[in-house]
């Protein structure tokens, strides 16, 4: 048996014929950047996730550069401010941080919940601290109210990373609404993907919305007038009108997603083998199954001679990578580090089979 990591021609073929009845539509109208399908998604995206606006831009990177640039042309932050960032993140969220020119203040995860320790945060805050940002790891909700009573007490903007976490709730209300901003990634792997790069950014912040919107549009808001110094990062029709027919089915591939995750949380028997402590299902869209193992490569390798792919998320913390050299001299993350050296994701998906489910786990329980 062969069992693909993550099949998106699958995932594709559930929805062919409106897919393919979209982008002819798209096709066949002769436009094809900031028009009417861009409008659509925008508007339904926005209903989805619960906030007045949603703007469509080049990527999830993208998304959260704008949003932190957005402060900064508003004047509600400036160069050298701190922002808070989860140390066990993918680069993209620090990236994001230091683009602007801000400074990013790693903070460990809670190994049990993989996403930011909520009580490791008022510790390193200063005068400087502008922001949190959280970022819903995993597709888990990273959010706890202890983060946003510290966001208050400390007036800490909170920011949320929802690249993986399309349609993840806390408490009834959708991850992407909960802080002042949000950035999202449609990837085309994400649970709401494309088929190529896109991203947007949610907010109930009316000029922030004006604001980004303009930056992602050369800086401009009006045809050759230009407020700031901007770049091109637009979301395309044919990619908005894509992301809007999976739109309609994003929750019913989540729940497909909770019943793979319920299955492994279940069956998964090997005591060489740690799951993350498993959250109530609104509070989990299960982008990604991580395991822990002390011997992660040495099980790799086993399930890949079974014909299981798997893949490691994310091997070198942003701290010890290359491009950061120096940024952070002497930080020791030891909980991150162990994190990189142990995790192994396991395939995840809606089109994953019951009897792949099946032989992945007997798999595990042999290792």
């Amino acid at each position: 048996m062969e069992i693909p990591f993550l099949s998106l021609k699958d995932i594709t073929a559930k929805y062919a014929d409106e897919i393919h009845e979209t982008v002819n539509r798209v096709v066949d109208s002769g436009w094809y950047l900031q028009g009417e399908e861009n409008a659509r998604f925008e508007q339904h995206y926005a209903d989805y996730i619960g906030t007045k606006y949603c703007i469509g831009c080049g990527n999830g990177l993208d998304a959260l550069i704008w949003i932190y640039r957005a402060y900064i042309e508003l004047g509600v932050m400036q160069s050298g401010d701190e922002v808070i960032v989860p140390a066990n993140t993918y680069i993209a969220s620090v990236l994001a941080i230091t683009e602007n020119g801000l400074k990013a203040v790693l903070v460990e995860p809670n190994p049990n919940t993989l996403e930011l320790d909520e009580n490791k945060i008022e510790e390193v805050i200063t005068s400087r601290t502008k922001s949190i940002l959280l970022v819903h790891l995993y597709g888990r909700c990273a959010y706890t109210e202890k983060i946003g009573d510290l966001c208050k007490k400390y007036h800490l903007h909170l920011v949320e990373d929802n690249a993986q976490a399309h349609g993840c709730e806390y408490k009834g209300q959708k991850t992407g609404s909960i802080g002042e901003a949000a950035g999202h990634s449609f990837y085309p792997g994400k649970n709401l993907g494309a088929f190529g790069d896109g991203g947007a950014v949610t907010t109930n912040n009316k000029a922030m919305a004006e604001c980004i919107r303009s930056l992602a549009n050369y800086g401009s808001s009006k045809k050759y007038v230009f407020k700031y110094c901007g770049r091109n990062s637009r979301l395309d029709e044919v990619q908005a009108a894509v992301l809007d027919v999976k739109l309609r089915h994003l929750d019913e591939d989540n729940h497909l997603r909770q019943q793979v995750a319920a299955y492994y949380y279940k069956n998964i028997k090997n005591p060489d083998i740690t799951m993350p402590t498993r959250l109530h299902d609104e509070n989990n869209v299960y982008h990604l199954f991580p395991i822990f193992c002390e011997k992660r490569d040495a099980l790799q390798e086993y399930l890949k001679n079974n014909g299981i792919q798997t893949l490691i998320h994310y091997p070198i913390p942003p701290h010890l990578q290359e491009c950061y050299a120096g940024f952070w001299e002497g930080l020791s993350l030891p909980i991150t580090e162990k994190m990189a050296n142990q995790e192994l994701s396991l395939p995840m998906g809606p089109c994953i089979k019951k009897e792949e489910i099946k032989y992945i786990v007997e798999a595990l329980n042999r290792f």
